[in-house]
């Protein structure tokens, strides 16, 4: 039942990953039917982030008032009832007021089973759980490539994609009871766990952890500048996402299909490595994973920067996936064992809502820029963001070094 439940997480967790990368695959193509600006992307994708900010924020309240497993179905409902609203918008005005939805889905779910596995388990769940979430962001580009070249309509992309989703709203509807049921074994199993481990070492549970200023999360040693990470990283990992198509369109004169495919092995980048970092993580530490991912992403955005043939463009694009693949779990994980358990929902919901602060502003900030300035500053962008998460990153362990 345990492994099975876990799949259900996983598969929650895809339906978290598809609608990521859908608008900047499909964007190149959307504009110009609907008239719309290049930097609306922008603000719809701000839309999308305030909506997850909010509900993020919320998360701890919505958690304890309906469960994880009714706030899991109903978020993945939302989602998928707006990305079938997206595939019928007649404007750029109805795909604002249907981002909104689609972002307040994302959000409380996310905190919620992010928060979940941190807590009940190993660091390789959290890398495959995020891996789930690439497997759905790497497939709504394909699929949204594959309708545009074969039907020549973004639309029906959105309304696969919106299929698949309701198809997830099925499974959940299905396994809405082993929720509570497993949820229950696992914290006996937890309990357990530590008391044989307090025992091993002739002393009660230790209460190190518990006994941290739950109600002032904010002033721990370190938890700033880990806040200021999760916004760097999530900002350029959506600017990535969201951006990387029209720059090969606009700068490198690419076609919309293939940019598009090419974002799709972006996410496929952040995927495998994240089922390659859960095998990983076994015998390596999430620091050492998290340092040796960022410069592996800031060497992907040199690659992008070089007048470099189009296949090496394409390799940068990988490494920078590949990269990111083992930050945002690593970070995640991390959080119980930093700042206590006592402390890790609370700072686990505000890491989300600063992560989606990132999404929200960081993208379509870009997008003025590109705007003004041109589409070709999108590799320099994107070093700097990966090289300002490095630094806060680097100063998080160095603070928690002194405190020790």
């Amino acid at each position: 039942m345990a492994t099975l439940f876990l799949i259900v997480i996983y598969l929650a967790f895809i339906s978290l990953g598809l609608p990521d990368a859908l608008l900047g695959s499909a964007w190149p193509v959307m504009r110009p039917d609907l008239g719309a600006p290049l930097e609306a992307a922008g603000l719809l994708a701000m839309i999308v982030a305030a909506g997850t900010i909010v509900s993020s924020l919320l998360s701890g309240r919505l958690i304890a008032k309906l469960g994880t497993g009714p706030l899991t179905l109903l978020s993945c409902l939302m989602t998928a009832a707006a990305l079938l609203g997206f595939s019928f918008a007649p404007s750029l005005f109805w795909l604002a007021l249907l981002a909104i939805p689609l972002g307040l889905g994302a959000g409380a779910v996310d905190a919620a089973l992010n928060h979940y596995v941190a807590t009940h388990y190993e660091a390789h769940h959290m890398s495959w759980l995020h891996c789930f979430w690439g497997v759905g962001a790497t497939a709504s580009p394909l699929l949204m490539s594959y309708f545009i070249k074969e039907h020549d309509s973004w639309r029906a992309g959105y309304t696969a994609v919106a299929v698949i989703q309701f198809g997830l709203v099925i499974v959940l509807l299905v396994t809405l009871p082993l929720w509570k049921k497993v949820s229950a074994q696992r914290l006996t199993l937890a309990d357990e766990k530590e008391a044989a481990q307090a025992a091993a070492k002739g002393a009660d549970r230790s209460k190190k952890t518990e006994a941290l200023p739950a109600e002032r999360p904010l002033r721990l040693r370190g938890v700033k500048m880990t806040l200021l990470a999760f916004l760097f990283y999530c900002g350029v990992e959506t600017m990535v996402g969201l951006w990387g198509a029209s720059f090969l369109v606009g700068s490198r004169g690419i076609s919309p299909v293939t940019a598009a495919g090419w974002i799709s092995l972006y996410y496929g980048g952040i995927t495998v490595g994240r089922l390659i970092t859960g095998f990983i993580t076994l015998k390596v530490g999430n620091r050492t994973l998290i340092l040796a991912g960022q410069l592996i992403s800031a060497l992907g955005a040199v690659l992008l920067l070089l007048p470099l043939p189009d296949f090496v463009m394409l390799t940068g694009f990988v490494l920078i996936g590949l990269g990111f693949a083992p930050v945002y779990p690593g970070f995640i994980h991390e959080t119980p064992a930093r700042f206590g358990r006592a402390n890790s929902a609370k700072l686990i919901g505000y890491q989300m809502a600063v992560a989606y602060t990132g999404t929200t502003f960081l993208p379509p900030l870009f997008g003025v820029l590109a705007s003004q300035a041109g589409i070709g500053l999108f590799p320099i962008v994107t070093l700097i963001f990966v090289l300002l998460m490095l630094l806060c990153s680097e100063q998080v362990i160095r603070s928690l070094r002194k405190s020790i």
